[in-house]
């Protein structure tokens, strides 16, 4: 699956997606957890930031439909 990047999560990465196998029916909290697995950088970040599922914003226990990508954002501060 294509995970899109954005902000901070970007800004570790030096790129804007990743791609992460999942198996079928995985829900959020297990995107989180494989991000996390294989990209160290981006684990503590994870635990903070919104994942969106296609174009909403989704909670841990959504599941993830297939062909679908998914995005990281990260908190924001600004003024």
């Amino acid at each position: 699956m294509n995970v899109l990047l954005f902000a901070r999560a970007r800004d570790l990465m030096g790129k804007d997606c990743v791609e992460i196998s999942l198996p079928t029916n995985a829900t959020v909290a297990e995107l989180r957890r494989a991000l996390g697995e294989a990209f160290p950088a981006l684990r503590q970040l994870l635990a903070h930031s919104a994942i969106a599922v296609g174009e909403d914003y989704a909670k841990d226990d959504v599941i993830i439909p297939p062909n679908v990508d998914a995005a990281v954002v990260p908190p924001v501060s600004g003024g």
